[in-house]
């Protein structure tokens, strides 16, 4: 039987399912770029992706109302 978890929850503090976690390839892709990508490149990475964000058009969203 397969543990389902929230990990956005659950792993606050560090992977709770271990070697069982179904998103371990995820976090071995994770370690590599933290290992090979320069603290000023993650900035400058972050600032690109705020600038896109804030030049979008707003998103409108209507709320369904009960009848």
């Amino acid at each position: 039987m397969t543990e389902t978890i929230n990990c956005a929850v659950a792993c606050v503090n560090g992977c709770v399912l271990g070697d069982k976690c179904p998103n371990r390839e995820y976090a071995e892709q994770t370690s590599q770029f933290i290992e090979e990508t320069s603290l000023d490149k993650m900035i400058e990475i972050a600032e690109e992706a705020i600038r896109k964000k804030r030049t979008q058009p707003p998103k409108w969203i209507i709320p369904d109302f009960p009848e």
